[in-house]
């Protein structure tokens, strides 16, 4: 029988790092799960240690992929395109589980899931054991495009999704552009939140370390390399039911800044709120300039 849940890592050039995640699920209360190692090009030693993970007495089973590099949506690609269970988590290379964590998410799915849901939106904790920014709402579900468009009264932040399988299926796989590498897969779930809400669960899921390489850092380099994969993610913002004007203006300012890094034309036909963006050309035209002046 499959297990219920895979939990897929991304990595490149991480193998240090990466064991650290690797004895986090070792040490899981329940081994009701895979663990699928997406190796996203990388030239360190991460094929070696992980054979000889594999080799070693384990109670999961363990898939490596091997893939050209193309940035961690195409991670996500790839891992969704392997997945056969019923959910899926993703850990980077440089976080790691909790103890009890899959314990926690199976027992909750199996107790309050179906297919009304999307999945779980729990929380992420920094490695001192502090919850990164607040507490979830104190509900039993909850969309993810009012927790991004600020309907909750609390200060937002990194959350940890457990998704089902065949709603990732639905959307994925995500477009690339040229050498482009920073596509936020969050673009994924926020299309799914269009018609499905996720099950909350005011628990730690994951422990985060961000790390200086990594794309919670170097916002700017990342708006400057990849412009047309943040335009694509302002489209989807600015399609999204029930935002207020000033969620539309600070999105539009976006929009315009990474079309006109992209040498997009007629980018204002395409934006759903062609007079808010309007509006925002100028603000726009503005990031673009701080946005080349940052990465010279």
């Amino acid at each position: 029988m499959l297990p219920t849940l895979t939990v897929f890592t991304p990595t490149y050039n991480r193998a240090e790092l990466l064991r650290r995640c690797y004895e986090s699920l070792r040490r899981q209360t329940s081994k009701d799960f895979l663990w699928m190692v997406i190796d996203d090009g990388s030239t360190d030693n991460t094929e070696t240690i992980v054979e000889q993970w594999i080799k070693e007495e384990t109670q999961f089973e363990i898939k490596y992929i091997y893939k050209k590099n193309g940035g961690l949506h195409t991670g996500y690609n790839t891992a969704i395109e392997h997945a056969e269970t019923e959910l899926c988590i993703c850990i980077d290379s440089d976080d790691y589980m909790p103890d009890n964590s899959v314990e926690q998410i199976i027992t909750f799915w199996h107790a309050n899931g179906s297919e009304k849901y999307a999945g779980i939106v729990g929380l992420d904790y920094d490695s001192n054991g502090n919850c990164i920014g607040d507490p979830l709402p104190q509900v039993t579900h909850l969309n993810l495009i009012d927790l991004t468009t600020g309907k909750y009264p609390i200060k937002n932040a990194d959350r940890k999704l457990v998704v089902r399988t065949d709603l990732y299926k639905s959307v994925a796989p995500m477009p690339s552009f040229p050498g482009e590498k920073n596509f936020n897969p969050q673009y994924m779930h926020i299309k799914i939140s269009l018609n499905y809400d996720f099950l909350v669960l005011n628990e730690c899921l994951c422990h985060v370390e961000y790390q200086p390489d990594g794309m919670s850092n170097n916002m700017f380099r990342q708006y400057y390399n990849s412009p047309n994969s943040f335009a694509e993610i302002r489209l989807l913002d600015l399609s999204l039911p029930g935002t207020t004007a000033l969620f539309k203006l600070k999105k539009s300012i976006h929009y315009c800044s990474s079309c006109i890094l992209a040498k997009r034309k007629h980018f204002l036909w395409k934006s759903p709120c062609k007079f808010i963006t309007m509006l925002a050309w100028i603000p726009g035209v503005l990031l673009s300039w701080i946005i080349k002046v940052k990465n010279r």
